[in-house]
């Protein structure tokens, strides 16, 4: 982490949704928060407590109803903004792999590089066989997605994502639909990113994940930050009472 400006900045997002019969959601209220360049923020919290779409609301996915977001200098939340173009430089890793069935690893990873990127194909294919050597499956290039695990699968959408050279990447509970004995691989694989730099929002379950790989975990609820700081810090000495509850819950 440095003392620049932030790659991700965040202020004030709210995000409410209207739900027929029933009470309104706020999914966000008032959130801030920021991530520096080579930093690892990690999001946990209860299921409905908001991680999620803060995260999708990082790359546009979901609009938010006020608060603005930047990235990288680009305010994502200006009417002005070509988000096409801005989420090229955001990698998104979904729990689901939303690969392509028809068609191989490695043409899962060099498709959009040559389609949204125009890269040359021979240099798409080069950076694609590297990258599936760099989240160890080289050896997998030529399979469908059918003929991959789920672990594999997933290794090769982190694949895909980091060869469109992104600014950030986003993790959306990227091991939660994975088989137990292929989890551990995976949070391997990111633990690896984050060493080598890699700017990372991760919303997770995994506290080891979180101690291990994080700079800095912020904890949600009800569509707030409740308690931030280091990994150690919050882990070790929580200081709100629905921080300490949590934790006991699930360490």
């Amino acid at each position: 982490m440095n003392s620049q400006t932030p790659i991700v900045q965040v202020t004030d997002i709210s995000k409410t949704f209207e739900i027929p019969g029933r009470s309104p959601v706020h999914a966000l209220q008032n959130v801030s928060n920021h991530v520096d360049k080579g930093e690892v923020l990690v999001v946990i919290g209860p299921s409905g407590s908001g991680k999620s779409t803060f995260l999708r609301a990082l790359n546009g996915l979901q609009p938010v109803d006020s608060g603005t977001i930047t990235i990288d200098g680009v305010e994502l939340t200006s009417s002005k903004t070509d988000l096409n173009k801005l989420r090229q430089g955001v990698g998104m890793v979904f729990q689901h792999f939303n690969l392509f069935q028809h068609k191989t690893a490695l043409e899962n990873i060099t498709m959009p590089q040559t389609v949204v990127l125009k890269r040359p194909p021979e240099e798409a294919e080069k950076i694609g066989r590297e990258l599936l050597e760099r989240v160890g499956i080289g050896d997998r290039a030529g399979n469908y997605p059918g003929e991959l695990s789920g672990g594999q699968q997933q290794r090769v959408a982190i694949a895909r994502s980091l060869a469109m050279t992104p600014k950030v990447m986003l993790f959306d509970e990227a091991t939660s639909a994975l088989d137990p004995e292929t989890v551990g691989g995976v949070l391997e694989l990111m633990k690896n990113l984050a060493t080598e730099g890699t700017t990372m929002v991760v919303v997770t379950h995994e506290m080891g994940f979180a101690r291990e790989a994080g700079d800095r975990v912020t904890f949600m609820d009800e569509g707030r930050i409740i308690e931030e700081g280091t990994p150690d810090t919050l882990f070790d000495n929580p200081q709100h009472e629905r921080t300490k509850l949590f934790l006991s819950q699930i360490i």
